[in-house]
C-alpha cells in the first residue's frame, strides 16, 4: 500500500500556530495541500504567520484569539469554516511555560499556565466539536512530557499537560461514535524553539548536554512533530484514538527532565541572589 498524506481541499485548523513547533505543524499541511487557518492571540504573530505561509502559494486565514476567552474561540471557528468549511484536523497547541519552585510561584502563575494550556484546549476542542467534519475528523492535542514525568519547578506545566492528556483520552470515548478521532503527541526538545533556546539550552554547553541525553543523539526538528501529524490526521491513522504519543528521540525522561531541571535550579538560584541583595 502507498501512502498518500495529500490533504489537498482539506482544512486544517492549528491554534497557536503561529510560531515554533505549531506554525511548524502548518506549514506541513499547507505544502501538502491543505487550507490552512492558523490562530494565536498576538495579531503581530498571526500577521507574520500569513505571511510566510502565503509567499509558500498556501490557502491561509488568520485569526486572533486568546484560547482563555472561549466566546473568542468561538469566533475564531466561525471565521474559519465560512472561509474553508468544515474542520478536517485540528491542532490545539497553545501553551505557556516558565520555570519556578512551587513554593516560590504565585497563585496566579499557576492558574496562567493551568487556564492557557488545560483550560484554553478544553475551549479549542469544545467549540471546535460542531465545526468538525464528521466522520472522519481528526483532533490533535499538543501535550509535554511533564504530564507524566514529574519534574522539579514544573508544578503548573505538569498538572496542566496532565489535564490535557486524560481530556484527551475522555473525549477519544465520547466523541468516537461521532466519526472523531482525539489524539495527542507529546514532543520531546525540538530544536528551534523558544522552549529550547530559552530553557534547556541557553548556552553551548547546556545545548550539548541536551543533545548528549537524547538518545538518538540529536534534538527533534519541527518536521519531526509535523510529520507525525500528518500521519495522524490521515486516513491511514483511522483506528488511532485516545493515544498520547511521544515524538522524543527515544526516551523523554532522560532527555528532558535533567536539562530542564538544571535550568530551574540555576533560575532558583538567581532569583535567590537577586533577593538577598
Amino acid at each position: 500500500m502507498k501512502i498518500n498524506l495529500d490533504y489537498s481541499g482539506r482544512h486544517v485548523f492549528v491554534f497557536g500556530g503561529t510560531t515554533g513547533i505549531n506554525f511548524g505543524v502548518a506549514q506541513a499541511f499547507a505544502r501538502q495541500g491543505a487550507a490552512a487557518t492558523v490562530a494565536s492571540r498576538s495579531e503581530d504573530n498571526v500577521n507574520a504567520a500569513v505571511t510566510l505561509l502565503e509567499e509558500q502559494s498556501a490557502q491561509v486565514l488568520g485569526v486572533c484569539a486568546d484560547v482563555r476567552n472561549f466566546d473568542a474561540v468561538g469566533q475564531a471557528f466561525e471565521h474559519a469554516v465560512a472561509r474553508f468549511g468544515p474542520v478536517d484536523v485540528l491542532v490545539s497547541g497553545a501553551a505557556g511555560n516558565f520555570l519556578c519552585e512551587a513554593s516560590s510561584m504565585s497563585s496566579n502563575g499557576f492558574r496562567t499556565v493551568v487556564d492557557i494550556d488545560l483550560v484554553g484546549t478544553f475551549h479549542v476542542l469544545r467549540q471546535a466539536h460542531r465545526h468538525l467534519r464528521r466522520p472522519g475528523g481528526s483532533v490533535i492535542n499538543i501535550t509535554a512530557p511533564q504530564a507524566s514525568i514529574p519534574m522539579r519547578y514544573q508544578a503548573h506545566c505538569g498538572a496542566a499537560k496532565a489535564g490535557v492528556d486524560q481530556l484527551t483520552r475522555i473525549l477519544a470515548l465520547e466523541w468516537g461514535s461521532e466519526g472523531l478521532r482525539i489524539n495527542a503527541i507529546s514532543p520531546g526538545p525540538i530544536d528551534g524553539t523558544e522552549g529550547v533556546r530559552r530553557l534547556m539550552a541557553p548556552s553551548a554547553e547546556a545545548r550539548r548536554a541536551a543533545v548528549d541525553a537524547v538518545p538518538l543523539k540529536r534534538l527533534g526538528t519541527l518536521d519531526d512533530i509535523a510529520n507525525l501529524a500528518l500521519f495522524l490526521g490521515s486516513p491511514h491513522a483511522g483506528y488511532i484514538s485516545g493515544a498520547v504519543i511521544p515524538c522524543d528521540g527515544g526516551g523523554a525522561l532522560e532527555s528532558v527532565k535533567p536539562t530542564l531541571e538544571a535550568a530551574g535550579r540555576a533560575a532558583a538560584s538567581a532569583s535567590h541572589e537577586q533577593g538577598t541583595r
